[in-house]
């Protein structure tokens, strides 16, 4: 029965994987970011430099910052370039894109893609299959792991960060699904191993790394705890936290050790932790630092309204003027220290951390609490964290869509966290050929999602509140003011970056809302 059900299984995921795949190829030929020439920049300094200059090439302003693991994944990429079109992996051609490197990139990023199709399979796996209802079978439609796996396949946000804008993230985040499958399964090592592999690839996934932390030393190193839910020391086992230790110094030692050995850490370091960017990216990433920006820009004009303040006695708010590498400096508010965000950050994954160490799941339900702690410490960190991307809000929300699909709580959460989210990485995709293209993506993913959660979760209740649905709606308002309204106002000109200030702020409720209902339920639960 069990290798019925796979092999069923096996056939519509088959159909979903490749439906989206074709998908993926028809934006071949879409707009796509300086992103692709920061990649086609890697790709030639992989391939035609020795490896003591990779960190140290500036010729072009896109430098390597990515850990090393991924400038390997580069240089193996480079010589598949070569054989389609050598011209790329000049360094002398900056802005190359001739037909064929642009169809070579959108390849290279399909292909890696396999990945994250093979850790989708393997989350649907690990999923509740739902019960009966009414003595009859559930439909297809109607089960976990298809909604699971549309949900991830088929994420809006993904689609448009990779296909059209030009990224690797479903091949990163292929290694984060797949490791956390594996601790479902109690496939301890091997989930190390592939999240050891992550951090070297791409460091952002630093900060869910004390999750990882906190639950292999709690859930692995410690192999009994007494009737109570406490820890039995005694079960402490070296012989584990060695095994551990063994294999994310391997990682890390296959990754750093050249640059190690060369003495060039420190460059390497400051390429990947460039502090002298600011508080802010150039488009404010959806947290709470894009309220606090929004505040102080709101207390400047109304205390030169009322008199209150003297406005040309104040610094300018060069945090507020959407642009990379601006010092972090606020008119009225404390202006913030990376220190301050790092304190601030570590707060705010804290009561996680120790509800982690303090109540770990066992066996399967371990695995959610760690998916659970994963998607925590990610919001924490994009709230608080320096210099963020928005693009880093889908390290917590494709987690999370596996306990959407076994939670209707959850799954409430979901629809605003993933909606919010997903709308906040819209203005990536500007151009007005591709508007009609990112419009349909998004609508057809929120409604989807809305409909097969709720159809999901149908016997326990609305999936979602009052409130959210009104919060969800505002999001098409201001899709109107921005895309219709506002441009034909004369503010345009003037104030071009008011539209991206309104998304921000008008998402970061969302999600700030999300994360404090994810702490509540974890709590709680």
């Amino acid at each position: 029965m069990a290798a019925t059900a796979g092999d069923e299984r096996r056939g519509w995921f088959g159909a979903l994987a490749l439906g989206v795949t074709l998908l993926k190829c028809l934006f071949v030929n879409a707009y796509h970011s300086t992103d692709f020439e920061v990649h086609r920049n890697w790709l030639a300094i992989t391939h035609s430099l020795p490896l003591s200059r990779w960190y140290r090439e500036s010729t072009s302003e896109w430098t390597l910052d990515y850990p090393p693991l991924f400038a390997w994944f580069e240089c193996a990429l480079s010589q598949l370039a070569r054989l389609v079109d050598a011209d790329m992996l000049s360094l002398d051609r900056p802005g190359y894109r001739s037909p064929a490197a642009v169809l070579f990139h959108r390849l290279s990023v399909v292909g890696a893609d396999l990945l994250f199709v093979y850790a989708v399979g393997e989350c649907c796996g690990i999923v509740r299959e739902g019960e009966r209802r009414g003595g009859e079978e559930l439909l297809l439609l109607s089960r976990p792991p298809f909604v699971l796996a549309a949900l991830l396949l088929w994420n809006a946000g993904l689609l448009l960060l990779d296909h059209v804008h030009f990224q690797y993230n479903g091949f990163l985040s292929g290694f984060l699904l797949l490791s956390l499958a594996r601790h479902a399964q109690s496939h301890h090592l091997e989930g190390a191993l592939l999240f050891a592999v992550l951090l070297n690839l791409k460091h952002v996934y630093l900060y869910v790394s004390p999750a990882y932390g906190v639950y292999l030393l709690r859930r692995y190193c410690f192999t009994d705890d007494d009737a109570g839910g406490g820890v039995r020391w005694k079960s402490f086992s070296p012989r584990r936290l060695a095994a551990l230790a063994a294999i994310v110094l391997s990682v890390t030692a296959v990754s750093f050790g050249p640059f190690v050995a060369m003495g060039q850490m420190p460059q390497v370091l400051s390429r990947l932790f460039p502090f002298e960017r600011g508080l802010c990216h150039a488009y404010w990433a959806p947290n709470f630092w894009a309220l606090y920006n929004a505040l102080d820009k709101v207390l400047v004009r109304a205390g030169a309204r009322l008199k209150l303040l003297d406005a040309s006695g104040l610094p300018k708010a060069s945090m507020t003027g959407g642009l990379v590498g601006r010092e972090s400096r606020h008119a009225v508010l404390p202006s913030i220290s990376p220190a301050a965000a790092l304190v601030l950050t570590l707060l705010s994954v804290l009561p996680a951390l120790l509800r982690t160490w303090l109540k770990p799941g066992v066996g399967a339900a371990g695995g959610r609490d760690l998916v659970r702690c994963v998607v925590l410490c990610a919001l924490g960190s994009f709230m608080f964290a320096w210099h963020v991307h928005e693009k880093a809000i889908l390290i917590a929300v494709l987690p999370l869509s596996v306990l959407a699909v076994e939670s209707r709580e959850d799954a409430g959460i979901f629809l605003v966290l993933a909606t919010a989210g997903n709308y906040s990485l819209s203005p990536l995709i500007f151009t007005p050929a591709e508007l009609p293209i990112k419009a349909l993506l998004m609508a057809m993913f929120t409604l989807y999602s809305v409909a097969a959660l709720t159809r999901l979760h149908a016997d326990q209740g609305p999936v979602l509140s009052p409130l959210e649905r009104v919060y969800l709606s505002g999001l098409f308002a201001v899709e109107i003011l921005r895309e219709i309204v506002y441009p034909m106002t004369p503010w345009q000109r003037t104030l071009p970056f008011v539209p991206l200030l309104v998304t921000s702020v008008y998402c970061s409720l969302g999600i700030a809302y999300s994360f404090v209902r994810l702490y509540l339920r974890y709590f709680l639960q």
